[in-house]
């Protein structure tokens, strides 16, 4: 019978043929696809958001590690998705947004939580730092107008990630003794004071919108020894194993019971890799994505000071810089290298505009779908795609670049609180 059908069609047939009933396959793939995508942006649609701000208290004497306990008990929400939930109701897992923002040299911490756990989010800054104050605000991105080609405001912004593999850090905190608990406020060195005072000194029509945006750690790896994709914690190993390769010898049948022994002799530059990569394995671990927004009203800010704004933002991360171990890194810039590539400037307002909504919806998870691929580099350098890519941190590291500062921080227009306002006691007499 094979025979005959063979004998009757000609190869070019045959490949049709083939075709025609292996298409309903990657064609069921891409329409379910498009079917988890779409229940995914209906139900976030569906959600319902509170922006909190966190009015720091006059006196704060503890170390980041305070941050770290706020984000291990309030943002991180471990948990399993069945199909039901995850594919037919698509229920995403929860994320949230960290927030400093400086607004005509006022500094102001936002965090944006979804509403049915806002009260656990305010208990947890409360059981840290007692003294503070937390209330509900407006939420300040929609002051700013549409971003257009001849609109009356400088925008620049861009997104950063890590420079190297996710598995090492940045500088932390806990580099840094001076920021040990029990030290004395003035010989402390807090790594966050820069961005502070830098928040702190823009003057007026400035405004500089720094966004990190945390979830539990769900970012998938592809890795060459297992051939398939693992979680952050097993691709940080291989990482760390790759590194020691060259200098792991392996003695066949010389450990116990006739095992392969390993004997490991790392250069010593590799000391601090190796040790501080492994620590931060010990801690729990959030995606992230991190956009910073540069705007100025051209009311009261000439071109010249806006450019010095635009510098001067993309260096508020220098501090967390560590050569030999990690640091963060710009991407997805709302600029072109030279005025060739862009000269009529609608590509680049609408890469602007593009920036400004992201950051206003928090998008970094579930982009719109045109954003959800990653394009080959040939059409990204005629058509930049602008897709958020995240990276993975631990707590310490999100502690180290996202906390309260304490005294050390002297900014004049950083607003802090003498006291928390309470509630009265529910026993008083009517």
């Amino acid at each position: 019978m094979l025979g005959e059908f063979f004998a009757n069609h000609n190869i070019i047939n045959i490949i049709i043929i083939i075709i025609g009933y292996l298409m309903p396959l990657p064609l069921s793939y891409v329409a379910f696809h498009f079917w988890h995508h779409y229940r995914t942006e209906r139900f976030i649609a569906g959600m319902k958001w509170t922006l909190l701000e966190v009015q720091v208290p006059r006196e704060v004497n503890k170390s980041p590690s305070a941050m770290e306990l706020i984000f291990t008990n309030a943002f991180f929400h471990k948990s399993g998705k069945g199909f039901w939930e995850q594919y037919i109701q698509g229920a995403p897992w929860m994320w949230f947004s960290l927030e400093m923002v400086g607004i005509d040299g006022k500094v102001h911490f936002y965090i944006r939580t979804p509403s049915r756990i806002r009260g656990l989010v305010e208990t947890q800054i409360y059981a840290q730092y007692p003294q503070a104050k937390v209330i509900e605000s407006e939420d300040y991105v929609f002051h700013v107008p549409k971003i257009t080609k001849h609109g009356n405001w400088y925008m620049w912004g861009c997104e950063y990630k890590k420079a190297l593999h996710d598995a090492r850090p940045i500088k932390t905190y806990r580099d840094m003794e001076e920021m040990e608990s029990g030290t004395k406020e003035e010989y402390k060195v807090d790594p966050i004071t820069p961005v502070i005072e830098f928040l702190g000194s823009l003057a007026k029509g400035e405004q500089v919108w720094i966004q990190i945006i945390v979830r539990q750690t769900l970012k998938k790896y592809h890795s060459h020894k297992l051939k398939k994709h693992v979680d952050f914690y097993t691709a940080a190993q291989e990482h760390l194993d790759e590194l020691l390769a060259p200098y792991t010898k392996v003695g066949k049948g010389g450990g116990l019971g006739g095992r392969d022994s390993l004997e490991v002799r790392a250069p010593a530059y590799l000391d601090p890799v190796i040790k501080k990569s492994v620590r931060n394995l010990e801690e729990v671990h959030f995606d992230c994505g991190i956009r910073v927004v540069t705007l100025a009203n051209k009311q009261y800010v000439s071109e010249a000071n806006f450019n010095n704004l635009r510098r001067n933002s993309r260096l508020i991360w220098r501090q967390y810089a560590s050569p030999s171990l990690n640091e963060l890194e710009r991407f997805n810039s709302t600029q072109f290298d030279s005025p060739f590539a862009d000269p009529t400037g609608l590509v680049l307002t609408k890469m602007k505009a593009r920036m400004v909504n992201f950051y206003r919806l928090r998008v970094m998870f579930h982009p719109p779908l045109q954003y959800s691929f990653k394009y080959h580099p040939l059409i990204k350098t005629f058509f930049p795609s602008g897709s958020p890519e995240i990276f993975v941190m631990s707590s310490e590291e999100l502690a180290t670049i996202f906390h309260f500062p304490g005294m050390v921080s002297e900014a004049p227009t950083f607003k802090r609180v003498e006291s928390k306002i309470a509630k009265p006691p529910s026993n008083l007499p009517s």
